[in-house]
């Protein structure tokens, strides 16, 4: 008989950056954590095409993909973080610097902590850093949004028996995309 099958919940994920060895991202796991991510979307846009001689359809050809950007949330970091640094030297330098890229992992985790899927986002930088509202009122948690453009993204299944197996598929997809 068949194992019955359960989706995973959605509330259990990590964020990693990809090839970040600057000291501050080696020594905390901070940047991690996030409330909320969005916009893992991607679409297609198409052409119409009218062909001469035929009336009873237009050809609709598929256009490259479109991908929306990247919407991570958290409660403000009062650490050392890299993503809070790279935020800040990308949006305050008002482009006196150069923007640096960076590859960003989403792993989504099973009841263990191991990887079931994961999302790599190639060349993703920063767009928009929003935080508050600060209001005297309510006894909540500062959030800090922050928003990345990126080429592209591709999904990883990783969820293969064994948290080895799981590391290895995720190390080799890593690897294929750095060719």
């Amino acid at each position: 008989m068949a194992e019955d099958y359960y989706p995973p919940g959605g509330f259990y994920f990590t964020v990693k950056v990809l090839g970040s060895a600057t000291a501050l991202s080696l020594l905390t796991d901070i940047d991690a954590s996030f409330q909320e991510i969005s916009g893992v979307q991607a679409e297609w846009d198409t052409e119409e095409v009218v062909e001469g001689g035929e009336n009873r359809f237009v050809h609709r050809l598929p256009r490259p993909a479109k991908y929306s950007n990247l919407v991570l949330k958290r409660g403000i970091v009062t650490k050392g973080s890299f993503l809070s640094e790279w935020f800040g030297l990308t949006i305050g330098s008002a482009l006196t610097l150069p923007i640096i890229p960076q590859n960003l992992l989403v792993m989504l985790l099973n009841d263990n902590g191991w990887p079931t899927n994961a999302w790599i986002f190639v060349n993703a930088y920063p767009l928009r850093w929003d935080v508050g509202p600060f209001n005297s009122m309510d006894n909540k948690i500062l959030i800090e949004t922050l928003e990345l453009s990126y080429n592209y993204f591709q999904r990883i299944n990783v969820n293969v028996e064994g948290a080895a197996a799981a590391l290895a598929a995720l190390t080799l997809a890593v690897a294929r995309l750095a060719v």
